[in-house]
């Protein structure tokens, strides 16, 4: 166990206590909501600043740090969704881009194919993570400006969601053998 480990545990560990705030109905929680996703957020950052920094990067925390990230998110917007402060297709679309790109890396690294993140995909996730701070603040601070801002961020980061999607199985496949994906051509059949 290290920092950037405990960090990524924090983040999963403030999973339950955000959906706990963030579906009450009080105006107080939702700030107690916003400020727990914040925090959650932040060690993301974190936690990889300080792995770097330290020499600290272990195989565990690379397994961790990407479920803790889509554990927080997916929380957050199902949780959203259940409030009535997002739409359910978008909730469908950025976990399922989530799911659908974790499968893909997994493939690729099963074929021997490594697709980092991309700078795209920082953005995606920092425009997720934006997007659901101001839906969350939008609960404690009922203002129709407000409620404009919050859903043009959303649409920034539905756009971003899914040209990172694109973008990652275009990268996969300019990289990967077509051979080593499909052996055999019965599969085709």
């Amino acid at each position: 166990m290290n920092l950037p480990i405990g960090l990524t545990i924090t983040r999963i560990v403030a999973v339950p206590l955000l959906i706990v705030f963030l579906i009450s109905s009080s105006r107080v929680h939702a700030v107690i909501a916003a400020g727990i996703f914040i925090l959650a957020s932040l060690t993301d950052w974190l936690d990889g600043v300080v792995a770097r920094r330290r020499n600290q990067v272990t195989t565990l925390g690379t397994l961790l740090d990407p479920i803790a990230d889509k554990l927080l998110v997916a929380a957050a917007l199902v949780s959203l969704l259940q409030i009535d402060k997002i739409e359910a297709w978008i909730v469908v679309v950025i976990i399922g881009r989530e799911l659908a790109v974790t499968g893909l890396r997994a493939v690729a690294a099963g074929v021997g194919v490594i697709v980092p993140a991309s700078r795209l995909a920082k953005w995606k996730t920092v425009s997720q993570y934006v997007a659901i701070t101001m839906l969350i603040g939008e609960k404690g601070l009922p203002s129709p400006a407000f409620h404009v801002a919050a859903t043009a961020v959303l649409w920034v980061a539905l756009g971003l969601t899914v040209v990172s999607a694109v973008d990652y199985f275009y990268r996969f496949f300019r990289k990967a053998d077509y051979r080593a994906i499909v052996p055999g051509e019965e599969r085709w059949s």
